[in-house]
């Protein structure tokens, strides 16, 4: 079964990278060659290995998946992932389906209708086995990519997807899936928290009003936000702040004063530090490895 999984993925990915299908929220990744860690802002998603090895570390944490595994995050996190086993005899490939709330509220509505609890939230990410059940609809999934007829698409895609929500929400990630979908959980106080972050991230951070606007103490938000994140708020925008920077020198070709600057450093030593600190080389060298690379490594 995985190995049919892999065979679809691989005939319709369209190059290295991230091949966007017609499938809406399903995503192939592929690579032929093992990358560095390279630091992206992972959002909602589970992401099924059929071929090859990934490291994903969230702060001083690591998952690793592969054919056996699923990956699953439940918030925005910015992440680092390592392909660790790729060939061009054997690709890295990975199905990744993008999680849309109101998708798992109408399956909840309909697998719990005694409604569910306001339960704590957990670590916004996690790896887990995948059940038997759980491949097949995967593989159906895929296989909807095979098709000729658009109709297929449209009238079946949509069913596929909420048997993947299904099983998902019976095994044992069920919790985290769930409280995507609830809008008075814990966890939707801090996504709704990470947005205000991340829309301001270029600014002076205001713990207390964040935890204010969320309707949360600011000793329960800075708990709940670490306890999903695996950092400190400010850790968070700090991690958000250099990846746009990073982004603005290789897309727009700023100096790294500029980039620093346009994303709230006033301090450039500041900056190349803390950047370095991150990225392993400090801004000019790392933009002019990243530009050495192939795009799809990075994009």
């Amino acid at each position: 079964m995985i190995e049919r999984l892999a065979r679809i993925l691989n005939e319709n990915s369209r190059h290295d990278g991230v091949t966007e299908t017609e499938v809406p929220r399903l995503h192939i990744l592929r690579s032929v060659t093992p990358t560095e860690a390279i630091p992206i802002l992972h959002k909602p998603a589970v992401c099924f290995v059929a071929q090859g090895r990934k490291q994903t570390t969230l702060a001083d944490h690591s998952y690793l998946y592969e054919p056996s595994k699923f990956l699953i995050v439940s918030v925005d996190l910015p992440i680092s992932g390592q392909i660790l086993e790729a060939s061009p005899d054997k690709p890295y490939l990975c199905l990744r389906l993008d999680l849309e709330p109101a998708a798992i509220a109408d399956v909840i509505s309909a697998a719990v209708p005694g409604g569910l609890r306001n339960e704590e939230p957990q670590r916004g990410i996690a790896v887990s086995d995948v059940p038997t059940q759980l491949l097949d609809a995967v593989v159906r999934f895929a296989e909807l990519l095979e098709s000729g007829r658009e109709s297929d698409r449209a009238v079946l895609a949509p069913l596929a997807e909420r048997e993947i929500l299904y099983r998902l929400l019976l095994g044992e990630q069920g919790d985290r899936l769930r409280q995507i979908a609830m809008a008075e959980s814990k966890l939707s106080q801090i996504n709704k928290a990470i947005s205000i972050i991340k829309k301001n991230f270029d600014k002076a951070l205001k713990i207390e009003e964040i935890a204010a606007q969320v309707n949360m103490s600011v000793s329960s938000f800075h708990q709940h936000f670490k306890t999903v994140t695996a950092m400190s708020p400010l850790q968070y925008q700090k991690q958000i702040r250099l990846q746009e920077a990073r982004w603005l020198m290789i897309a727009q070709a700023l100096d790294a004063a500029t980039a620093g600057f346009n994303v709230g450093y006033e301090s450039p030593s500041q900056f190349s530090r803390e950047y370095a600190r991150m990225f392993g080389l400090p801004p000019k060298k790392d933009i002019e490895k990243m530009k050495s690379m192939p795009a799809t490594t990075w994009q």
